[in-house]
């Protein structure tokens, strides 16, 4: 009996599998076929030998002795037994067993294939969207998309052909399971690899993206030579590189800025479209003050906080925007309680100081107290008005 090897060959080529994979499946599915046919109890094992060459096939069976778990064994005696014919059950068996190595060969093909291309973006058609995940047909094998992963408010009809980002690969019993998604920033920097020729040579990086999907996103792009402009490349001509990059995102809008070495001016970039008067960076780098003239206040924040959260998010700092009007109140009000401050500083240190001696004219008159008189004698004043008033008398 024999394998015809040039069918075998036509196999490999359809299912794109390694010829090895398959002679091995072939003969696991020969030993479990005899096992079938002879009725072997669990102290029989077999091996089968597909010849590489000429396709005979040659089956040894085997006397073995089971461990104590049951899980492994020793074989005792091993002779050949090919038999003539496997019969219909064993060859139906074989048949199966072929079958199930094949598509175990295929999970495991397909898995080393795109387990290497995690970060990468990929092109599927919808088949199925419902309220677990949209599954994209890859053609040889289908990726879900969870809600998670899918921009709010997009729309997955069938047979719509999109591009996704490839989060993760995972093996499972049914094969390789392929999550994609539709929201991650990385989406965006890929799209920009496939649109602009700059970006694919090295000629310009994208050093950050902040996205907020289905609404707007930025990036930070630096040139490594002085003579490319990297915003110009990315806009592209009458910004026909950036707009197949939003058609793409179903118009979700792009903000292209560049990036600069110098913090203070990638923070004003970063806030595009306002215009920005004056950065502060403040607490040992993690915060920026942001002036800006009054009528661009609402533009730098804005809606809803858009554009300062993305600024944040694309430069890793807390950015903190004020109007002119704001810092010069603010100035004002800080001048006013230092002054307050000094004021009652100086008062507290008058009530505090020590008194000081007068001079002798500014200082009040005192009177002596008279000395006491010695003991049986009157005072010294009282015996003169005695005598005055004795005088007065007589006269």
């Amino acid at each position: 009996m024999k394998i015809p090897m040039d069918s075998l060959r036509d196999v490999v080529r359809e299912r794109g599998i390694a010829e090895e994979a398959l002679v091995e499946a072939m003969e696991r599915g020969l030993a479990s076929a005899y096992l079938r046919m002879t009725n072997a109890d669990d102290t029989r094992r077999a091996r089968a030998i597909i010849d590489p060459e000429t396709g005979d096939i040659t089956v040894f069976a085997q006397d073995v002795e089971l461990d104590d778990d049951g899980d492994d064994y020793t074989v005792l005696k091993e002779w050949e037994d090919t038999p003539g014919d496997f019969g219909r059950i064993a060859a139906q068996t074989f048949k199966q067993v072929i079958l199930q190595s094949l598509r175990e060969a295929e999970r495991d093909q397909t898995f080393g294939e795109y387990s290497g291309r995690e970060g990468d973006i990929v092109t599927g058609i919808v088949q199925q969207q419902d309220h677990r995940y949209t599954i994209l047909d890859l053609g040889k094998t289908e990726a879900l998309m969870p809600p998670a992963e899918q921009i709010p408010h997009e729309r997955y009809e069938h047979g719509m052909r999109l591009k996704a980002y490839i989060v993760e690969v995972r093996k499972s019993a049914r094969g390789p399971q392929i999550i994609v998604s539709r929201t991650h920033p990385g989406l965006i920097k890929r799209l920009f690899e496939l649109e602009v020729p700059e970006i694919l040579d090295g000629v310009v990086e994208i050093r950050a993206v902040a996205r907020e999907p289905g609404h707007r996103s930025k990036i930070a792009v630096v040139s490594l030579d002085r003579n490319v402009d990297p915003v110009g490349a990315c806009v592209g001509s009458k910004g026909s590189r950036v707009r197949m990059v939003m058609n793409e995102l179903r118009g979700e809008k792009i903000d292209i800025i560049k990036w600069t070495e110098a913090v203070e001016e990638f923070v004003a970039n970063a806030l595009s479209p306002a215009k920005v008067k004056e950065v502060r960076i403040q607490d040992a780098g993690q915060t920026a003050l942001v002036i800006v003239p009054d009528y661009q206040l609402s533009l730098a924040i804005g809606k809803e906080g858009q554009n300062a959260r993305l600024a944040a998010r694309l430069t890793g700092l807390r950015v903190d925007i004020k109007s002119e009007s704001q810092i010069r109140a603010g100035e004002e009000a800080a001048a006013r309680s230092a002054a307050q401050a000094d004021a009652a500083t100086e008062g507290s240190a008058d009530e505090d100081a020590p008194e000081t001696a007068e001079s002798p004219e500014d200082a009040p008159e005192t009177t002596e107290p008279p000395e006491a008189a010695p003991a049986g004698q009157e005072p010294a004043a009282a015996a003169d008005e005695v005598v005055v008033a004795e005088e007065e008398a007589k006269s």
